[in-house]
């Protein structure tokens, strides 16, 4: 089964070149623009109230992937799917960013932690009801290893 995605917008960031990129929203306070296309504008209605929001994009300068990766904030390989690696199978990218402003079919966000011109495929807000899940376990990631 295949599937085609269009993007609804781009994600707009000061990082140029993936050595430069945060390696997560919560390791950077940069600000960054989402520009939602006119044709989905309509559908950022009340999101404003939201102060965190979910976003959903291609690793668009990824390429290719491999099943065992080294991960960023780790000395030893892992599979690639208890990693955050952005080489994968489905080029897929999730980044919970800080909602600072609405104007029209740009929103101001901070935290951003992708590369300039990003294709936005969707947005989704952040509800601590749904999105926290206490006792949560970090597998390999709590005992990782930093040479």
């Amino acid at each position: 089964m295949d599937f085609t995605f269009t993007p609804i917008g781009v994600i707009h960031s000061p990082f140029l070149d993936k050595k430069d990129t945060p390696i997560q929203p919560t390791r950077s306070r940069a600000a960054g623009q989402v520009e939602v296309f006119e044709e989905y504008a309509t559908g950022l209605e009340d999101l404003e109230g939201f102060s965190h929001i979910i976003l959903l994009y291609v690793f668009h300068r990824s390429s290719g992937f491999r099943l065992k990766v080294q991960p960023f904030l780790d000395s030893r390989p892992h599979g690639l799917f208890s990693t955050r690696y952005p080489c994968r199978p489905n080029p897929i990218g999730l980044s919970i960013v800080r909602l600072v402003n609405r104007r029209g079919r740009w929103l101001d966000i901070e935290g951003v932690d992708v590369l300039d011109s990003t294709p936005l495929l969707d947005i989704k807000p952040y509800v601590p009801e749904f999105d926290i899940r206490t006792g949560a376990r970090a597998g390999w990631f709590e005992n990782r290893s930093q040479e």
